[in-house]
């Protein structure tokens, strides 16, 4: 250092060269070369820490943008599927409307190759069988109107088949009466029964009626034989207007068609 200025001397020596070059930087340059060069090693390591993602993610964009393209097709297939499959519910509820109720194989013609529906046919109004008065057990018709079979009793030896009672295709509206005297045990909205009504009669015997559209009658009153219990419907886990017809005595379930012989043949 001359003349009391502080300075630092920077000696360059090139490898083979015989001589030397000397550069002479004041300490204060020295130190704010230094400051810079620190500050600037700081600001690209932040880059690096910060814009590193930013850059990563922006090099995932053209990839994340054909896989929103490729969802935006799918979603649209499926409506267009949705759509589709909308119209063909609608055209076989259509076609159900107009046969009147399912085609299914008749329980009782197993060797059969053509599946028929049994019609339910019930006695006229004003020829129905006189009805008791008060308490008595399951003997009537829950039903005025024709109707036709559509599901009949399944037993319990086939857990996975097992169908308590008989499904009858009535259209909507129809009356249900009380196939016997007894007293309202239980009426609700069930996921599998829909708006059902489950009587008692006497001897251990119940009754259930389900999908049900509408309810007319309360929990715990008293009902005779034939009285109107509300309107078929097509509530729950139901695919078509019909009423599921149920007799149970001891809790063990019965087939309506072996007890209640009044108001209908085949």
């Amino acid at each position: 250092m001359r003349g009391g200025r502080r300075a630092v001397t920077v000696t360059v020596h090139r490898d083979g060269a015989l001589t030397s070059t000397s550069y002479r930087i004041p300490v204060a340059g020295y130190r704010i070369g230094l400051t810079l060069a620190v500050v600037g090693g700081l600001l690209l390591v932040l880059g690096v820490a910060f814009y590193g993602p930013i850059v990563r993610a922006a090099a995932r964009v053209p990839n994340l943008e054909r896989e929103v393209e490729r969802l935006t097709t799918d979603n649209e297939r499926i409506r267009e599927l949705a759509a589709a499959l909308d119209q063909v519910e609608a055209n076989y509820a259509q076609l159900r409307r107009m046969v009147g109720a399912d085609i299914v194989p008749d329980p009782l013609r197993p060797g059969s190759s053509l599946p028929v529906a049994p019609a339910i046919i019930v006695l006229p109004q004003g020829l129905q069988a006189e009805r008791e008065v008060g308490a008595s057990e399951p003997r009537h018709w829950p039903l005025d109107e024709r109707g036709y079979l559509t599901r009949g009793q399944v037993g319990v030896a086939q857990p996975d088949e097992a169908h308590p009672g008989i499904d009858v295709a009535v259209p909507i509206g129809a009356l249900v009466r009380a196939a016997g005297g007894g007293t309202v045990l239980q009426t609700g909205v069930d996921r599998a029964y829909g708006s059902f009504v489950l009587l008692e009669h006497p001897n251990g015997y119940q009754t259930m009626y389900g999908h049900l559209s509408r309810i007319l009658v309360d929990r715990g009153q008293s009902i005779g034989a034939g009285a109107v219990l509300g309107r078929s419907g097509n509530t729950g886990r139901s695919s078509a207007p019909h009423l599921h017809f149920e007799i149970r005595r001891d809790g063990v379930s019965i087939d309506p068609m072996t007890l209640v012989r009044e108001g209908w043949k085949r």
